[in-house]
């Protein structure tokens, strides 16, 4: 159990310091000047990946707490973007079996649905309490590209790591992997 333990801690590691790390690298100064186009939310597709393929390694205390500093980091109304994102990531945890055997088609499309979903309560919520926010041009455009960023995420922050979709039966180093946070509606039909 401590060996099991500890494979978590280590994965729970290298996912803060992939956060880290896009969080430095958004904050460079390499802004070319006027008329950026915005890039992909990379983190938000970092945590919804991880969650997909491995939930336990992503609590949502880690996925609130680095959504929270990157909040403070990147200047945004504190807690709003965390608050999307935790829902959104919840939402994807509980699908994950469901995910578990579906083609990666069918998972893009659910992660984009959420994406979607999260930018647009974002800008409704900004515009509610006319909060300035950057105009819908520019909010569709990373939109676009945080939808069209997710399989290139996958592959690079999450199977060049080791992670991979548990598939039915599978026993990984860290012994047999457990759902007992993650339930099927039943029928009743047996």
């Amino acid at each position: 159990m401590a060996e099991r333990s500890g494979g978590l801690w280590g994965y729970r590691l290298v996912f803060v310091a992939l956060a880290a790390a896009i969080g430095f690298a958004q904050l460079l100064p390499l802004d070319p000047g006027p008329g950026r186009i915005p890039g992909p939310d990379v983190l938000m597709l970092l945590a919804f990946s991880w969650v997909i393929m491995r939930p336990e390694y992503v609590p949502v205390a880690l996925i609130a707490a680095v959504f929270f500093l990157a909040d403070l980091l990147f200047m945004r109304p504190i807690g709003l973007w965390t608050a999307l994102v935790v829902l959104g990531s919840e939402f994807l945890r509980a699908r994950t079996l469901m995910l578990r055997d579906a083609p990666f088609l069918v998972e893009w499309m659910l992660v984009a649905g959420v994406v979607a979903a999260v930018f647009t309560a974002n800008a409704l919520i900004l515009a509610l309490f006319a909060t300035t926010q950057s105009g819908l041009g520019l909010t569709v455009i990373a939109l676009t590209a945080t939808i069209i960023a997710y399989p290139l995420v996958v592959i690079l922050a999450g199977r060049a790591v080791g992670l991979k979709k548990i598939v039915p039966g599978e026993v990984d180093r860290l012994g047999p992997v457990s759902y007992t946070h993650l339930t099927l509606p039943t029928t009743g039909i047996r």
